[in-house]
């Protein structure tokens, strides 16, 4: 063989390695960006999954923030009206007791002697109380004596609220 045919073999032998080598190139190039494209098509799936899951998530907590916010609404509503139907009633309770349309009175125990309070057990010509033995209180201790109780009653409504809100926000 002659060294010029022996170039042109090798130039042959390597043209076909380079022509070889492109197109397992190429190939390798169409398997990957195959795989490469279902890896890709999988992950947005995963994506798309995940995304779904935490929006679903995110409208199941707010129903039940909404479920919340209404108890929590009614428990207020309730709350205001009962405080508010007390405030009623010792208003009530104060006027009557101003205008001495209304007098509190206390039981006296008749086998007490060391009260020193005589109060007939029996009514007079004047009253119309039955009953045990009483003892009419001053109007402005009965005052204070409201106040009080009205005091205690809005703490009771106050407690029954907190007690409530707890309770609903605990569910």
């Amino acid at each position: 063989m002659t060294p010029a045919a022996l170039k042109t073999a090798l130039a042959g032998v390597l043209a076909l390695l380079l022509l070889t080598a492109g197109g397992v190139w190429k190939v390798q190039d169409w398997r990957y960006g195959k795989q490469l494209a279902e890896q890709s098509g999988l992950h947005q799936d995963d994506l798309t999954a995940i995304s779904n899951a935490a929006a679903d998530q995110v409208r199941n907590e707010q129903g039940k923030r909404l479920a919340l916010e209404g108890r929590l609404q009614v428990i207020d509503e309730t709350h205001f009206k009962e405080f508010s139907d007390a405030q009623k009633n010792i208003s009530r309770l104060r006027d009557r007791l101003a205008t001495a349309d209304l007098r509190l009175s206390v039981l006296l125990d008749a086998a007490d002697s060391a009260s020193g309070c005589n109060v007939p057990s029996t009514p007079g010509a004047v009253g119309v109380v039955h009953g045990a033995a009483r003892a009419r209180l001053d109007p402005a201790h009965a005052q204070r004596i409201i106040g009080i109780t009205d005091s205690g009653d809005q703490g009771l409504i106050a407690l029954r609220a907190c007690q409530a809100y707890v309770r609903a926000v605990l569910r």
